[in-house]
C-alpha cells in the first residue's frame, strides 16, 4: 500500500485528527485577518469543531454531519470560515476512506457541497461561479485523495488474497505430487518387490516339506531363509501403508518391527544369523539400547543387519568381525570391522550397490556421520547417533517422516556396500 497505507491507517485516525486541531490553533493563534485576530465566535466554533474530530474520530459518518452543521453556523456568523471548512473537507475524506457503501459517500459529499453553495445563493453570478470553482477544492479533492486511499488499499488486499491463495495452490500441488509419487512407490514395492520376495517365501515353504532326508544343516538354512523372507515380507507391507497413508499410522513407530526393549535381543538375532552364516562375530552390546527411542533404535537394528550381511558377502563367511554398540551421555556410538581375511563363497556381482546410500541416509536423518572405508586388510563402519534430535524427542518421534526420511528409515536396503 505504500506510503499513503502508512499515512491513512484506521488506527492512526485520532493521531491525524489531533494534528489536524494543532494546525487550526496554529492558524486562529498567528493569522491576523484584517489587522484583527480570531473573534470570540471564530474560537467557540473552532473549539466544538476540534473536540468533536477528536471525539467522533472512529465514527466518520456522525463527524462528517457535524462538521457540515458548524459549517452552516460558521458561515452564517463568521466571515473567515476556514477553520470549519478545513474540518468538514477533512471529516468527507475519512469518509470516503473507510464508508462500507459508495452511496453514503455520495451523499455526504452531496451535503457538504449543498452547505459551501448555501452562502453563494442569491450572489452574482461571477460570485457564485467561485463559490462552485471552489467546491473542488473542498469537496472534490477530498473525494478524490480518498478515492485513491481507499482503492489502494483494496488493491493491496487482493494482492495479498492472491499470494496466499497462490502459496496455498502451490502447496496443494505439492502435497499432491508426493502424494502421486509415494503411491508410485507404494505400487512399485508391492507389485514388483513384494511380489517377488511372496514368490520365493512360498517356494523355499514348499521346499522345506517336499524335500525329506535333508542334513539337518540344510534344514536350519531353509528355516532361516524363510524366517528372513517372511519378516521382509511384513516390513514390505508396512513400508506399502505408510507411503499410501502417512496419516493413517502412527507416525515412525508403524515402521518400527521391534519395541524398543526387545533390541538387545533383536541385535542378538542379527549376529546369530551372521555367525550361521559362517562369520566369526565378537559383539559388545551395550544392555542400556534397550532404552533408546525407537526410531534410533531401529536404525541400529538395520545398520547392524546390513553391515554383518555385508561382511558374510564381501570378508568371506571365515572373516572375523566385531559389533559396538555403546550408549555414551545419550549418544549411540556403533561400529562394525573386519579383518578381511575370510574366503568369499560366491561370487559377489561387479559394481557397486545402494546400502552404503541408504545407510548414510538413514544416520543422515537423525542428525548423525557415517565414517565408512578400509580399516588395515579388512572394513569398518561406524557413526554416533546423537540424542536430542528427531528420534530421541518424543514429540518429533510421533509426527510422519518426510517420505525420502520414511524410506531411509524402514526400507531394507541391500546390503551391498563396497
Amino acid at each position: 500500500m505504500g506510503w499513503t497505507g502508512r499515512l491513512f491507517d484506521a488506527r492512526d485516525t485520532f493521531v491525524r485528527m489531533l494534528l489536524l486541531d494543532l494546525s487550526g490553533v496554529g492558524y486562529l493563534v498567528f493569522n491576523v485577518h484584517e489587522g484583527r485576530g480570531a473573534t470570540t465566535t471564530q474560537w467557540v466554533l473552532a473549539t466544538v469543531a476540534f473536540a468533536a474530530a477528536l471525539v467522533l474520530h472512529r465514527r466518520p459518518l456522525v463527524n462528517l454531519v457535524a462538521q457540515a452543521a458548524l459549517l452552516a453556523v460558521a458561515i452564517a456568523l463568521i466571515d473567515d470560515t476556514t477553520i470549519n471548512q478545513v474540518g468538514a473537507s477533512w471529516a468527507l475524506l475519512e469518509l470516503t476512506m473507510w464508508a462500507r457503501r459508495p452511496r453514503t459517500i455520495w451523499l455526504a459529499a452531496g451535503l457538504l457541497a449543498t452547505v459551501d453553495l448555501a452562502d453563494s445563493i442569491g450572489d452574482p453570478f461571477r460570485r457564485f461561479a467561485s463559490g462552485v470553482f471552489g467546491l473542488t477544492v473542498e469537496v472534490g479533492l477530498p473525494l478524490l485523495l480518498g478515492m485513491v486511499i481507499r482503492t489502494t488499499r483494496e488493491l493491496g488486499r487482493q494482492a495479498e488474497q492472491r499470494a496466499a491463495e497462490e502459496q496455498r495452490r502451490r502447496e496443494s500441488e505439492s502435497r499432491a505430487a508426493r502424494a502421486d509419487e509415494r503411491s508410485a512407490i507404494a505400487r512399485e514395492l508391492h507389485d514388483v518387490v513384494a511380489h517377488h520376495v511372496a514368490s520365493m517365501v512360498l517356494r523355499v515353504g514348499v521346499a522345506r516339506h517336499v524335500l525329506t532326508g535333508l542334513d539337518p544343516r540344510v534344514g536350519e538354512v531353509f528355516d532361516d531363509v524363510h524366517g528372513t523372507g517372511t519378516a521382509a515380507l511384513a516390513d514390505l507391507r508396512r513400508l506399502v501403508a505408510v507411503l499410501r497413508d502417512p496419516d493413517g499410522v502412527r507416525g515412525d513407530a508403524a515402521l518400527t518391527a521391534i519395541e524398543p526393549a526387545a533390541l538387545p535381543a533383536a541385535l542378538g538375532a542379527a549376529v546369530d544369523r551372521a555367525r550361521q552364516a559362517g562369520v566369526t562375530v565378537e559383539a559388545d552390546i551395550d544392555p542400556t539400547v534397550g532404552a533408546l527411542d525407537a526410531v534410533r533404535g531401529l536404525a541400529v537394528l538395520r545398520l547392524t543387519q546390513e553391515a554383518l550381511t555385508n561382511v558374510a558377502k564381501h570378508a568371506g563367511t571365515s572373516a572375523r568381525a566385531r559389533l559396538t554398540v555403546a550408549v555414551v551421555d545419550g549418544d549411540v556410538h556403533w561400529e562394525v570391522s573386519d579383518d578381511g581375511r575370510g574366503s568369499v563363497s560366491v561370487a559377489v556381482p561387479p559394481g557397486g550397490g545402494h546400502g552404503l546410500t541408504g545407510m548414510r541416509e538413514r544416520v543422515e536423518v537423525l542428525g548423525g556421520r557415517l565414517e565408512a572405508g578400509p580399516a588395515g586388510a579388512g572394513w569398518r563402519v561406524r557413526t554416533v547417533l546423537p540424542s536430542g534430535v528427531r528420534g530421541s524427542d518424543p514429540a518429533l518421534a510421533a509426527a510422519p517422516p518426510a517420505p525420502r526420511a520414511a524410506a531411509a528409515m524402514a526400507a531394507p536396503h541391500p546390503p551391498e556396500l563396497r
